[in-house]
């Protein structure tokens, strides 16, 4: 038993309650019925909904009442942003559907009843079961789909023999012995395309043997599936036909050719996967076979069907390692040539010179998105840095000088000494040094990586990663060190006064005093610390949000959890480990007191610390480093990013992505159902909806 009461969420109820019940069966079940109907009733708000986009779009009105005609019941229906190839004027073939009075117009109940229709699971078979079905009773009769089938077939298309034993397996014979239902119509459906094709290429087989035309071929591949290929692939269909010597193209190939396409969606799921995972982010004939043959329970594609996705995918040359981007002109429907010469023609040629001022400008950007994420995240960090410069700045050597036991003890006095103002002491001139500081890290980081990557597979190899992280250390050496020294000696500045009585000096007295060249000692050693520390760090994020959070997947977008996670962990190693060279840092930019160890330079600092102190001293303050460092960086780089969102530069040009149903994001199920039935419509031919077009 629990300690505390559970809330009650369900009335108790046992086996003989109903004995002693004062209700009865009957208002019981009446009950049951009135939450069933609950239930399943439309949601006020979604009718409220379907009435808004209705009034937006009924054009005609008959008395008092509103319709939609052809075209505003397009208007209302089509998903403005179809990643497929269907053209708006073809959902005009769905107008016959809701037009439930075969008046012409569609009215609100009309328009109601078929937003309700689409919420089914199986409205596109459904959908297109009610086009075939004439004369609504519910079943297809052969002359119905014998009259349908013919009405959207123009006098050039390829003959169908409805006298075919396929037609008779279905729906009998001619006298209407036999009526499909629903089921089975939507069997027939599935399969009309494989007979079709059977039929189309015996029709062009003059000869008879095996073989036909690449024109010819192309010519089925139009009337069968032109809706769901784009230009680029159409006007290649007849090189199918160098794949094997004698330049014909034979049945297999053809069946080949459109297996490849009714399997669509599992080649892009295999591509996808098989790049991701491939080292270089490309993948060979083999590649996508081994990967189909390990990751479903059957080998899905003949090597035949392989030779096709790579011919198409590599233009002509199927035998390279190919990259995502190059199946883009197979699996997106709309995919351009990019050097099409209408847009070559449109865009504009840039310069030399103007290419380097748009590059100069984005830098500049990003420069100073840069400086305010470096600022933010400084500021909220800067208490854990104070503590961290105090714990390796005390000496263990010397007598009296051991102020504080451990990192707590460091706070507990200095907010007792100094106040809550204490551990901001040295945040001005921080701010002022950590926006070019924190800018010409990221900016340089950028800039490295994008020379480093390679632009078709968005793959970096990790020597360019440590190397553009390595210089981004670098080159901040230039920013960091004279901001370093100073707000060290600020930072310990008030720990001193507490002792000797004096009053703090300000940041002016201290670069007065070091001068120009002063305010690079200690220089080494920030190098030492600042290279490895943007190495290891922007090589860690990157793969933790690549291979941990897997962003890019299917167009996956992180979360700001998954982003600052990210960010937070790669500090973790990158701050602890380059805690050495930071303690010597420290040592060589803290003025000596009397009596304490003076440090000739880099290597004497670390053998005479070595020597008096141990190697614990060495990692002195590392945990704290990584308490600041951590959430320092996150929240810089988390910042850094949602500029780059949400503020980006105006005038960058991004890579076009593969753009298909699995990174379109989420969209509204009715108009995908919408979109799938006529794509069922559009395999019985692809000039379905055309006479709708052109008579409305």
């Amino acid at each position: 038993m629990l300690p505390f009461p559970l809330p009650r969420i369900f009335a108790p109820i046992s086996c003989d309650d109903a004995a002693g019940s004062t209700a009865s069966p009957t208002s019981t079940a009446l009950g049951g019925i009135a939450s069933l109907k609950q239930a399943v009733q439309t949601p006020e708000s979604e009718l409220k909904r379907w009435r808004k986009t209705f009034e937006a779009n009924a054009k005609v009105s008959v008395g008092n009442e509103k319709f939609l005609d052809r075209d505003s019941f397009v208007h209302a229906i089509a998903p403005k942003d179809d990643i497929s190839k269907l053209g708006r004027a073809q959902f005009s073939v769905l107008f016959k559907v809701a037009d439930g009075s075969k008046r012409g117009m569609v009215s609100w109940d009309d328009f109601a009843v078929f937003q309700t229709l689409l919420k089914r699971p199986d409205a596109d078979y459904w959908i297109a079961f009610k086009y075939f079905d004439v004369d609504s009773s519910g079943t297809i009769t052969f002359n119905e789909f014998k009259h349908v089938y013919s009405t959207n077939m123009g006098p050039d298309c390829i003959p169908f023999n409805f006298d075919c034993d396929w037609v008779k397996l279905y729906l009998g014979k001619k006298d209407g012995a036999h009526v499909l239902g629903y089921n089975e119509f939507t069997q027939l459906m599935k399969g009309l395309q494989g007979e079709r094709l059977r039929q189309a290429f015996k029709y062009l087989d003059d000869n008879q043997d095996g073989f036909i035309r690449p024109d010819q071929f192309k010519r089925i591949i139009l009337e069968l599936a032109g809706h769901k290929l784009n230009n680029a692939v159409i006007e290649r269909l007849p090189t199918l036909c160098t794949l094997t010597p004698g330049g014909k193209i034979s049945y297999s190939e053809v069946i080949a050719f459109h297996n490849v396409i009714r399997e669509m969606d599992m080649v892009e799921r295999v591509i996808r996967e098989a790049t991701r995972k491939s080292k270089d982010g490309r993948i060979d004939q083999s590649d996508f076979l081994n990967y189909t043959a390990s990751s479903t329970r059957y080998s899905l594609f003949t090597p035949m069907e392989a030779s096709i996705i790579f011919h198409f995918a590599g233009r002509g040359d199927g035998s390279q390692r190919l990259a995502l981007v190059d199946f883009a002109q197979l699996l997106d429907p709309r995919w351009k040539v990019p050097n099409d010469a209408a847009e070559v023609k449109a865009k504009p040629v840039t310069s030399t010179a103007a290419s380097f001022l748009s590059g100069f400008a984005k830098s500049a950007y990003s420069f100073i998105q840069g400086g305010f994420a470096g600022a933010c995240g400084a500021t909220i960090v800067y208490p854990i840095d104070l503590v961290k410069t105090r714990m390796q700045n005390q000496r263990s050597t010397v007598v009296g000088e051991l102020l504080y036991k451990n990192s707590l003890d460091c706070v507990q006095k200095v907010l007792r000494n100094e106040g809550f103002l204490g551990f901001y002491r040295g945040l001005g001139p921080q701010l002022i040094g950590v926006a070019p500081e924190k800018a010409i890290k990221l900016v340089v980081n950028d800039l490295i990586r994008g020379i480093g990557t390679d632009p078709e597979t968005g793959r970096i190899k990790l020597g360019w990663e440590l190397a553009a992280g390595g210089t981004a250390g670098g080159c901040q050496v230039i920013f960091t060190n004279p901001l370093e020294i100073v707000k060290i000696r600020l930072q310990v500045a008030g720990e001193a006064a507490k002792a000797e009585g004096a009053v703090p000096r300000g940041a002016v007295h201290i670069v007065r005093q070091l001068g120009l060249v002063g305010l690079y000692k200690g220089a080494s050693a920030c190098l030492l610390r600042d290279i490895p520390f943007s190495a290891i760090y922007f090589t860690a994020y990157n793969h933790m949000k690549r291979d941990v959070y897997q962003e890019g997947y299917n167009g996956k977008k992180l979360s700001f959890m998954e982003t600052l996670t990210s960010a937070g962990v790669a500090g973790m190693p990158a701050a602890y480990l380059t805690t050495p060279a930071d303690v010597v840092k420290t040592r060589l930019q803290v003025e000596a007191k009397k009596g304490e160890t003076h440090y000739k330079g880099l290597a004497d600092a670390f053998v005479k610390i070595y020597r008096e102190e141990g190697f614990k001293a060495l990692f002195k303050g590392g945990p704290a480093r990584v308490l600041r460092s951590s959430p320092q960086f996150g929240f810089t780089l988390v910042a850094y990013e949602y500029l780059h969102k949400f503020l980006p530069f105006p005038w960058e040009e991004r890579p076009k992505q593969v753009e298909t149903a699995f990174t379109s994001g989420p969209e509204d199920l009715a108009k995908v159902r919408a979109r799938n039935a006529l794509k069922i419509l559009l395999d019985v031919h692809g000039d379905v909806g055309q006479e709708s077009a052109s008579s409305s």
